[in-house]
C-alpha cells in the first residue's frame, strides 16, 4: 500500500500509451474529445459577450425611450 512496485508503473504506462500514443482510434478519440471540450469553453465566453452587450444595449435602449417620453411631457406642458 506504500509504494507502488514496477508492475504498477508498467501498467499506468500501458493504459497512457494506448490512450494518448500511437494512430489507433482510441488516440484520435481523445483528440476529439480535447477538441469539443475547448470549442465548448470558446462558445460559453462568447454567450457570455453577448449576453453582455445586449444587456448594455437594452439598458441603452430603454434610457432613451424614457429620456425620449420626459421630453414629450415637458413639451405638451
Amino acid at each position: 500500500m506504500g509504494t507502488f512496485s514496477i508492475w504498477h508503473w508498467l501498467i499506468v504506462l500501458v493504459v497512457v500509451l494506448v490512450l494518448f500514443g500511437g494512430r489507433g482510434k482510441i488516440p484520435s478519440l481523445m483528440g476529439d474529445v480535447a477538441k469539443g471540450i475547448k470549442s465548448f469553453k470558446s462558445n460559453m465566453k462568447d454567450e457570455g459577450a453577448k449576453a453582455e452587450s445586449s444587456k448594455i444595449e437594452e439598458d441603452t435602449t430603454s434610457t432613451t425611450t424614457t429620456t425620449a417620453a420626459r421630453e414629450d411631457e415637458t413639451a405638451k406642458s
